[in-house]
């Protein structure tokens, strides 16, 4: 079996060239809302530009690790013949990219037997990747150089930045909102970046506290959780295989804040997963 570190340097290589391609191509196409379709509802887009980098990361995949398998959010499912399988947004944030914000990344994780393992994110707008396997710590690098990333010390919720997200479907965004009223008073304030992968790197990094959502896919958190968690954070996820219509809860936090933020939330009765919304 190919070791943490080797599927960490390979989601990376992968995940950096492809968000080099992603930056080139929406600077071609100029106002990316041309190219732009709808999926699970009018406020769920993908772009040409996410079909082709995940056309080129399942290229590069199948030509490098024949016999992996592929779960892609553009549709690529490739059966695993050899316990790994990789995890992969091609663009995770797409409606910062529609509008040009820059708040959107390629994430590329890779599982063994179901369990993540490494995975690697890379934010184009930054030229920033961060990368982790699993006991080897993680890592930002930029321009600047490399970093070893550690989640922040904080201890408090009341003193807590928390990040969090929305469904895309009206009716769950509505019970998040309702969550997010109670929960707003008792932290020191809610940021909200539209990309869950860099949401979770931005814990690792110690730039917010915690975070929170509903309703996450795999490919969305794979790679983010194994990087928080190798930084210092508690990632408590929903399994690779649960869809994201169940709206289960994702909630990580800096180590030493994660026992206060659960008692939070506890209190609070923040449910483990939303009620039908059907």
């Amino acid at each position: 079996m190919t070791e943490p570190t080797e599927l960490r340097d390979l989601a990376a290589e992968i995940a950096r060239e492809a968000g080099a391609r992603v930056r080139t191509r929406r600077a071609e196409l100029g106002d990316v809302r041309a190219y732009t379709m709808t999926k699970s509802s009018p406020v769920d887009p993908v772009t040409v530009v996410d079909t082709m980098s995940e056309e080129f990361i399942v290229g590069e995949l199948e030509r490098r690790r024949p016999g992996d398998g592929v779960i892609g959010e553009e549709g690529s499912q490739v059966a695993s013949h050899s316990g790994v399988s990789w995890v992969i947004d091609p663009i995770d944030g797409t409606v910062n990219f529609v509008y040009g914000l820059p708040a959107f990344a390629v994430s590329v994780a890779a599982a063994v037997d179901g369990e993540v393992v490494a995975g690697a994110v890379y934010d184009p707008s930054a030229d920033a990747l961060y990368s982790a396997a699993r006991g080897a710590g993680a890592t930002r690098t930029d321009p600047q150089g490399t970093e070893t990333l550690a989640v922040s010390q904080e201890t408090d919720p009341e003193r807590s930045l928390v990040a969090t997200g929305f469904a895309y479907a009206s009716r769950a965004r509505r019970r998040q909102a309702e969550l997010l009223v109670d929960l707003l008073p008792r932290v020191r304030d809610i940021r909200r970046s539209g990309s869950a992968a860099l949401d979770l790197c931005r814990l690792a990094e110690g730039r917010v506290d915690a975070y929170y959502e509903y309703g996450l896919s795999c490919w969305d958190f794979a790679a983010g959780a194994v990087i928080a968690r190798e930084a210092g954070a508690v990632v408590e996820a929903p399994a690779l295989s649960v869809p994201s219509s169940e709206y289960r809860l994702l909630r990580a936090a800096a180590g030493p804040l994660d026992p206060a933020l659960a008692g939070l939330f506890d209190e609070l009765a923040m449910p483990a997963q939303l009620a039908p919304l059907h």
